[in-house]
């Protein structure tokens, strides 16, 4: 009876916090890697999760909100999703996003919406004039021209783990013929190197997070 009655207890109190507490790091990649799977910019993806929840993804507003970027149950599910697992959290809060953003073209007003709703955005044709929500995509905004400058170590994980994987995909022992080619003039292979060196300074290699794969 009384390993009943312990049971019993346990399990309610499983089912009364059903959203599970993970560490910051492994929230941190997950997000990284849905946004790029999903073609948003990982650092407004982190910047909105970090204003949302601090990266907890057992935080719960007073309205209800539930997980890393602070989704209602309710939304979560008409979307076919499970606001109380962290990818089903994640994925959705990005999806949200990138939906606000097709909707009105522009970060702020993204932003707005995910806060105030779309209705007020359009209502106002700009940040609807809320101290909350203005705060909110301040903060965000401010958070994700920080990353952009100093990426996090998750931003910088998935960019090593892309090269790993580029280099690992050539088979071992394998050679690279030279092609023929025409010969290049002394001016054009000056013009060419002050191009790459160029490049070179103005987008360092460490915080190139493939560009063409990241629409937003």
């Amino acid at each position: 009876m009384r390993k009943l009655l312990l049971f019993t207890i346990t399990l309610v109190l499983m089912l009364a916090a059903p959203v599970q507490a993970s560490d910051t790091n492994t929230v941190k990649a997950t997000i990284v890697k849905h946004a790029i799977s999903m073609g948003v910019d990982p650092a407004i993806a982190l910047s909105i999760a970090k204003t949302e929840s601090g990266y907890r993804h057992n935080a719960r507003s007073s309205h209800g909100a539930v997980g890393v970027f602070q989704l209602m149950p309710s939304t979560a599910r008409k979307m076919g999703l499970n606001p109380y697992s962290l990818n089903d959290n994640i994925k959705g809060g990005i999806m949200y996003y990138k939906m606000m953003y097709k909707m009105f073209g522009s970060m702020e007003l993204a932003l707005a919406a995910y806060n105030a709703g779309p209705g007020n955005v359009k209502k106002y044709n700009a940040v609807p004039p809320y101290v909350e929500t203005k705060r909110f995509v301040s903060k965000i905004m401010t958070d994700y021209h920080h990353l952009k400058a100093n990426p996090d170590p998750a931003m910088r994980a998935a960019v090593a783990a892309k090269s790993s994987t580029q280099v690992s995909s050539v088979p071992s022992g394998a050679k690279v013929l030279p092609t023929a080619s025409a010969p290049v003039p002394k001016a054009a292979k000056e013009n060419e190197l002050s191009t790459k060196i160029q490049t070179v300074e103005m987008a360092p290699i460490e915080l190139e997070l493939e560009a063409s794969g990241l629409a937003i």
